[in-house]
């Protein structure tokens, strides 16, 4: 299939537009619905453009507690997972590499689950997040443990250790669950599920700066990243440190997947779609890549939130739930598209 490729930066723009659109539409769909009007006039006050007036306090509460702070969460967390996924891609070559790959996912899982088994949610409710993040960043560094010898950490060493450690780690899950209590298994099958619903000011405010600077750092790392995929001898030859770099690119991406795991819980596929999408239409070079897919991602979760919210209220569907629902049709295009490839496995 061709695809007839627009300005890169054009593309870039158009997805900007895409981003503030999605986040009106999420910001006005709902239980209750808000006018487009009355959105825009708030928020210009929050801004301290304009004075008092056009709004009620119904909808002010609404918008400025319930779905703003839920909308700045599904943008982070889509757009982590996209960035994460496009760095993994590069790394591995690989265009069903995900941010899952080196047990982040499963190792937040699972520290998830403790902490709802063991009811120390209750205690703090910074906790649950807290501790999903040191679950997925433990899990990371057993697979670079596992992986790493005389200081090299070969490619498929890594993809083999993390997919070991994923399977230790939802192994783990499973025996959890099915040694917990009635009550808490609907709350800890609602997060292994994915959602925002429980977003708040204090979780944007925690991950905003981490997953805004982690994002920033990684696009600084373009021309690094595109000349990884040159292999590693021809990179030396252009001033490139291929270990290290590979090894500053993976702990970047596994910390951003790690902060927004901990708060959205499992939401699959984010990483995987995007990044493939959007290289159709700005090429491959991570320079464009890189920021295209941060707001790809950020579009697509906002959207598939907005559904799980709205498709058959008043109920609510789980996120991971919807972004399955795309992401499964597309893996398996990705599967057929890339038999040639995966034949001699």
């Amino acid at each position: 299939m061709t695809i007839v490729k627009a300005s890169p930066w054009l593309t870039i723009a158009v997805l900007v537009a895409l981003l503030v659109g999605a986040g009106m539409m999420a910001l006005a769909l709902g239980s209750v619905s808000v006018p487009l009007q009355e959105i825009v006039t708030l928020l210009l006050h929050q801004l301290h453009v304009t004075d008092d007036g056009g709004w009620t306090s119904t909808h002010a509460a609404v918008i400025l507690q319930v779905r703003l702070p839920r909308v700045l969460m599904a943008g982070l967390v889509g757009g982590g997972l996209a960035l994460s996924g496009t760095v993994m891609q590069g790394i591995f070559h690989n265009p069903m590499a995900d941010p899952g790959l080196l047990g982040v996912s499963s190792g937040a899982a699972l520290g998830a689950v403790l902490t709802l088994h063991l009811s120390l949610a209750t205690q703090h409710y910074l906790l649950l997040p807290a501790l999903a993040f040191l679950g997925g960043l433990m899990a990371a560094a057993t697979v670079y443990g596992m992986a790493t010898s005389g200081g090299k950490t070969p490619v498929a060493t890594l993809l083999l250790s993390g997919i070991a450690v994923s399977s230790f780690n939802v192994a783990l899950t499973s025996f959890v669950l099915s040694i917990s209590r009635e009550s808490v298994l609907r709350e800890i099958l609602f997060w292994l599920m994915g959602g925002l619903e429980a977003s708040t000011w204090e979780h944007v405010r925690l991950s905003a700066p981490i997953v805004l600077v982690g994002a920033a750092v990684v696009c600084l790392f373009a021309r690094d990243l595109d000349i990884l995929l040159y292999g590693e001898q021809r990179a030396l030859t252009l001033g490139v440190d291929a270990q290290r770099c590979r090894h500053l690119l993976l702990f970047l991406a596994t910390a951003l997947t790690a902060v927004v795991v901990c708060f959205s819980g499992t939401v699959g596929f984010v990483g995987l779609v995007v990044p493939h999408m959007l290289r159709l239409l700005v090429g491959p070079g991570h320079q464009r890549l890189l920021p295209a897919s941060f707001l790809g991602g950020a579009t697509f979760l906002v959207l598939a939130d907005l559904t799980a919210r709205v498709l058959v209220r008043p109920q609510e569907l789980r996120l991971g739930v919807i972004t399955a629902f795309v992401g499964v049709p597309f893996f398996l295009y990705l599967l057929r598209a890339n038999r040639r490839i995966l034949e001699p496995l």
